[in-house]
């Protein structure tokens, strides 16, 4: 009798150390190659616009800025906050999403889905509405409210149906109650004039990014990052389940709780920045647990190197395809998006 319990405890060490199987060569090269594909995204974006200018320029008004010069002002006051503010959200969206996808075992879990984006929206219409002077900090605490608030809804009329919470279910509720949001948010912005100023929200974008808003949100999002890798190995015992990452001595509802904040930080200050830009926390994980394994504590950082990357480049495909005129980033990301979304959604369902 021993010697079966032994052989079982035995077996069931041997199956989490298969699952936990990682490839950290893979990781490394990312993290040091889409690092320098990063830097090098940033300096072609900001010498690309409307007027191109040489990246000699970019250099020098970087680390010789001279206000006489108005080139060195484009990029220093438009470009710059832009593409850093763009780098910025795609690693909070990416980083958000793989910490939902790893605490609920859903692989259709985003920000965007969930109610967030749309719960972060919402707050921010009722602001523009009510209190049209609010400071940008105050923006962002009450867009970090709103997500909240969507989120909790969204679990909770998922879990409401019987048979409890499943993705599919997570998502149908997501996909409703961020339509009611929205709808209520245009009803908002109708009734008090304020379409113009909700407007970048609808269309997702960077354009209009200012230092004073990264300087701002900068604090809120690097300590959610750092957050996100302290955590990073509970989160790959969740993502095994419940019961292992208990029986490995995880304590999974503050685990949980650390996780949700972290969440609602990254993806209530990114809408507040860059509006309604989702499936960047859908995609980026999958991808990441594709080259690197389900280790969190590669998938993380990964994940913030490639949301960045998707966000930097989508941001210069948006200025490319119809200049001088620029393309929605929402639209872009969308486009590749929308197909990957159904894919997961089909195969979840052969799943089931």
């Amino acid at each position: 009798m021993n010697q079966q319990i032994t052989t079982r405890i035995g077996a069931d060490k041997g199956a989490v150390k298969r699952e936990f199987r990682s490839r950290p060569w893979a990781a490394t090269l990312i993290l040091v190659g889409g690092l320098a594909l990063l830097l090098l995204g940033i300096a072609v974006s900001v010498s690309f616009g409307a007027a191109d200018i040489k990246l000699s320029v970019v250099w020098s008004a970087v680390f010789h800025f001279d206000p006489e010069i108005m080139d060195h002002q484009i990029i220093r006051e438009l470009r710059l906050p832009r593409v850093l503010g763009g780098a910025m959200i795609g690693a909070s969206f990416a980083v958000a999403g793989a910490i939902m996808q790893g605490m609920t075992r859903n692989p259709l879990a985003d920000s965007g889905l969930m109610g967030i984006n749309s719960g972060a929206g919402f707050a921010l219409a009722l602001c523009f509405a009510f209190f049209p002077n609010l400071s940008f900090m105050y923006l962002i605490l009450y867009s970090f409210v709103g997500a909240g608030v969507g989120a909790g809804v969204v679990y909770g009329i998922g879990s409401l149906a019987k048979g409890g919470l499943t993705p599919a279910r997570l998502v149908l509720a997501g996909a409703a109650f961020s339509a009611l949001l929205s709808a209520l948010s245009e009803g908002v912005a109708l009734y008090f004039h304020i379409g113009q100023d909700l407007a970048f929200w609808y269309a997702g974008g960077v354009a209009g990014t200012k230092w004073i808003q990264l300087k701002i949100m900068f604090p809120w999002i690097g300590a959610a990052l750092i957050g996100a890798m302290v955590i990073s190995r509970s989160i790959t015992m969740l993502s095994l389940g419940d019961d292992v990452a208990k029986g490995l001595g995880q304590r999974t509802g503050l685990v949980k709780l650390a996780g949700a904040l972290i969440v609602l930080i990254l993806a209530g200050s990114s809408v507040a920045v860059v509006g309604a830009v989702g499936f960047i926390g859908l995609i980026i994980p999958h991808l990441t647990r594709f080259f690197v394994g389900v280790d969190y504590r590669w998938i993380i950082p990964c994940s913030a190197i490639l949301g960045s990357l998707l966000a930097v480049f989508a941001d210069l495909t948006a200025r490319m395809i119809n200049p001088p005129n620029e393309t929605p980033l929402g639209a872009i990301i969308a486009l590749i998006g929308v197909p990957f979304f159904l894919y997961l959604a089909r195969k979840e369902r052969r799943e089931l």
